[in-house]
């Protein structure tokens, strides 16, 4: 029986070669994000003036300030197409998970009921879009 406080490498039976291929993807996609950077700032152009600093609209010169409000019916858009971008996220797994579930076992019952809770929910921040009149386009 091996202490507790023993490191992993000093355990035989442990391979620490099996890290390696995540180690060399690490190592690369940092290598990768750095070398970018530099050679952005060495060989890139920098050239600084009037014109350079001025904000792109689409090819049109800015009219007006950036402080503009927004009407509320934008976020709210975005926030319902978060909720169903979510339950897309969650209702796959589920869906290839239950077919494979034992009918007789308890925890298929359990399953089903989490999921129809979860549809209820999204039925619910739905409806509250839609009475709230985030689906008017005017």
């Amino acid at each position: 029986m091996l202490h507790p406080l023993t490191t992993l490498a000093s355990q035989p039976n442990v391979a620490l070669d099996q890290y390696l291929p995540l180690a060399v993807i690490i190592v690369g996609a940092v290598g990768f994000a750095v070398a970018n950077i530099v050679l952005t700032k060495i060989i890139g152009p920098s050239r600084r003036g009037a014109n350079k600093g001025m904000s792109y609209e689409s090819g049109m010169n800015p009219v007006g300030t950036a402080r503009k409000r927004f009407n509320v019916r934008f976020y709210l858009i975005a926030m319902v197409f978060l909720v169903f971008d979510v339950e897309i996220i969650f209702l796959y797994p589920w869906a290839t998970t239950f077919p494979n579930l034992d009918p007789a076992n308890p925890d298929a019952g359990i399953w089903l009921f989490r999921i129809f809770f979860f549809l209820f929910t999204t039925i619910v921040a739905y409806v509250y879009g839609f009475r709230k009149g985030v689906f008017n386009f005017d």
